[in-house]
């Protein structure tokens, strides 16, 4: 069956009447809902979901509930229970140390009331005594220099992250053994010329070597190589290793070293370690002499003669010069009547050339020398003993 349909098109309609005559004379109820849907979704503007917040803010006890219920990006947590109080839930990164920015060991609290790790804050106070976050002068705190661990902090941190804990003293053993190594990054002093069984006294105050002694006291080795400058390289390429006997701290951070030289090294490799030099080295012996007796007398001989060159020279010295001498570097070695007794020869070779009024860089070549008599020769020739 057929029929018809009228429309009226704009220009039929009269511009005050568009909206309401503007329209199939056909009813259009007739359209479906189907229809009527699809028209209204496709001319509806679309409604987005406000922006998230991607900030972050301390969560209240109902937002803590909800972040339980479902899946969880944060790290893990434990509850605590406080007294008769609601229970309160402890994230491992709310005990992290605010310089290391890992888990705090071995925890000491300021009178600020500030908690850090021993060790961070100790580095810390060598470079200034303030507090790091809120700058609160602990001059006196630096001076009394008894740092009492938190021993409150110490036990949360073992009662409720004992895997943490563990995993940050494993860290700490590995970095110490590190330290411990006599061979491979040694701490080297860039300063003056240091022998094998001479005292060496230091006065300690550059925040990087503060820390370097410290080390080697925590790490039970008592030892760092002693090197000159070298404009090139930055240090020699022959040095001596230092014993520590004592150390003595002052009030603001300085301390007095008393050392003793121990064994003699050649360099293999420069490097640095937290703003002071280390290297890799291997440790340098005199040679054995030949067991023919023609040797060993011959050697004999010329290390009497010029045992007697050397001691001449040091009676002849002026009282108040000799006293200084003798504070320093104590008295002159005896005689030994083994010569091989020592990997490093005599103790008197060393002693004469610490106290002759020798360059450094004339001294170095003596700690890289391996035979006895080439170094009782050149002993001998040094133009301070022959002038006498």
């Amino acid at each position: 069956m057929e029929y018809k349909k009228s429309v009226m098109f704009p220009e039929e309609v009269d511009s005050c009447e568009c909206k309401s005559s503007w329209k199939f004379k056909q009813k259009s109820e007739n359209k479906t809902d189907v229809e009527k849907k699809r028209t209204s979704s496709a001319e509806a503007p679309v409604k987005l979901p406000p922006p998230c917040n991607t900030l972050k803010r301390k969560l209240s006890s109902d937002d803590e509930g909800r972040m339980l219920e479902g899946p969880c990006k944060l790290q893990k947590r434990v509850r605590v229970n406080n007294g008769d109080q609601d229970s309160v839930y402890v994230d491992p990164s709310d005990l992290d140390c605010s310089l290391c920015m890992r888990l705090l060991y071995e925890p000491v609290t300021t009178p600020c009331g500030h908690t850090y790790c021993l060790k961070c804050l100790e580095r810390c106070l060598d470079h200034n005594s303030k507090c790091p976050l809120c700058k609160e002068d602990l001059c006196e705190y630096l001076a009394v220099r008894k740092f009492c661990k938190t021993g409150l902090m110490e036990d949360l941190i073992a009662k409720y992250f004992p895997e943490e804990l563990k995993e940050r003293k494993m860290v700490y053993e590995e970095e110490i053994a590190e330290l411990s190594n006599l061979n491979t990054n040694v701490p080297i002093f860039v300063c003056t010329m240091a022998y094998p069984t001479v005292p060496c006294p230091l006065h300690i105050f550059e925040p990087c070597y503060r820390l370097m002694i410290r080390r080697c006291m925590e790490t039970g080795t008592k030892q760092f190589g002693m090197c000159i400058g070298d404009s090139v390289k930055g240090f020699a390429d022959y040095g001596c290793m230092l014993e520590i006997r004592n150390v003595e701290f002052f009030a603001d951070g300085r301390s007095v070293v008393d050392s003793i030289g121990k064994r003699r090294f050649k360099v293999i490799r420069h490097s640095q370690r937290d703003g002071y030099n280390t290297a890799d080295i291997e440790y340098v012996e005199d040679d054995k002499v030949s067991p023919g007796r023609t040797l060993r007398r011959d050697l004999l001989v010329l290390h009497d003669s010029v045992y007697d060159q050397a001691y001449t020279w040091f009676s002849t010295l002026k009282p108040a010069l000799k006293g200084r001498i003798l504070s320093h570097f104590g008295s002159m070695p005896a005689k030994e009547t083994d010569l091989q007794v020592n990997p490093n020869g005599p103790a008197w070779c060393w002693w004469i050339l610490a106290v002759l009024p020798l360059e450094s860089r004339a001294q170095l070549p003596f700690l890289a020398m391996t035979s006895l008599k080439d170094r009782l020769t050149s002993i001998r020739r040094l133009d301070v003993l022959t002038s006498q």
